[in-house]
């Protein structure tokens, strides 16, 4: 940037958390997109996060991933904990989650996606990478419509009386997980309708702000925490309700989670407390999906479908694109 311009730095954070993070989701969707339907679910992750890692790493930010895919062990990740950035720039909180979907890219099925949040530091969730209780439905319904300590019956019931329904009329969005019998059982009891998905919770999360396109009302269910800080984020820039509860079941996960400053283990957390502040979403998709469409490889330009949510404005851009720099994808071998 020549030296005669100034910037201020709500400008520059904001160049940041839009374009910037887009090129990151991009270049991680491309890197797993090759390898989709391979059946190395290992190796695209790895492909995704080694991509994602590079791109941030030209960012001018100061940043520190606070939810991540796992701890400071787990280096070849993006490790909770982990700095990134030319830390040239404002200090930022990053949540990510290369490659949501690993089994969907691995088999080449709908809705994996590449994604990520970036937020003013200290703003985003800070968590040990543990499971999460969660419950999310769209906007335009009361405050405290649904409730993560009320049990399915009452949510759905509760959600049918504030859109003017009966509880057989509500869609349940869950992911189909042993974890979950019990759940769908007493949900069916009721006559709602369920949809069932075996990944990609943070757009199962997202499909709530539009039951009128998605025909989804509500998400309940066990995910993991990355997905759930991500998605509130989304959820956020687009209205709705949300509550997560981490799930810290041993001395040990709560002992981390006590390091990382979280004292009361059993505390629910709504929306704006699991992502408070100005944030940013971007999600590339990887395979084609609902949300997004997947990466396509052409003879001379590879295309893109990313869509990015910011919560400071409401503002939802999709972004379609034709990349033909392409020695930029580091696509050799």
């Amino acid at each position: 940037m020549p030296e005669n311009i100034v910037v201020n730095p709500g400008q520059v954070f904001e160049r940041i958390l839009t374009l910037e993070l887009v090129r990151v989701t991009e270049r991680a969707a491309v890197a797993a997109a090759r390898l989709r339907g391979r059946g190395q679910e290992k190796a695209a992750d790895q492909a995704a996060v080694d991509a994602m890692r590079r791109e941030l790493n030209t960012l001018p930010i100061d940043g520190t991933i606070v939810i991540g895919e796992g701890e400071r062990d787990e280096a070849p990740m993006l490790f909770i904990g982990e700095t990134v950035g030319t830390k040239q720039g404002p200090k930022v909180d990053i949540a990510v989650d290369p490659l949501e979907g690993t089994t969907l890219c691995a088999k080449d099925m709908p809705g994996s996606i590449a994604v990520m949040a970036m937020a003013q530091g200290g703003t985003l969730l800070a968590a040990p990478d543990v499971y999460m209780h969660k419950i999310a439905v769209g906007p335009g319904y009361p405050k405290g419509v649904v409730d993560l300590d009320w049990t399915p019956e009452e949510n759905v019931r509760s959600l049918a009386k504030a859109k003017g329904v009966e509880p057989h009329e509500i869609t349940v969005l869950i992911m189909e997980r042993p974890r979950h019998e019990e759940l769908i059982a007493r949900v069916r009891a009721i006559g709602c309708g369920i949809r069932l998905i075996t990944d990609g919770d943070i757009a199962g999360v997202i499909y709530t702000a539009t039951p009128e396109t998605t025909g989804i009302d509500l998400y309940l269910g066990i995910g993991a925490a990355p997905e759930g800080v991500i998605a509130a984020g989304a959820l956020r820039c687009i209205g709705g309700q949300m509550q997560g509860r981490l799930i810290l079941d041993t001395e040990e996960t709560r002992e981390r989670a006590k390091k990382m400053g979280v004292s009361d283990p059993d505390k629910k957390y709504d929306l704006s407390e699991l992502a408070r502040g100005d944030v940013v979403v971007a999600a590339t998709g990887v395979t084609d999906g609902a949300l997004v469409q997947g990466v396509k490889f052409g003879r001379d330009v590879i295309e893109t479908d990313t869509i990015v949510f910011r919560s400071s404005t409401g503002t939802v851009r999709r972004i379609k694109a034709e990349h033909r720099s392409l020695d930029k994808f580091h696509l050799e071998g």
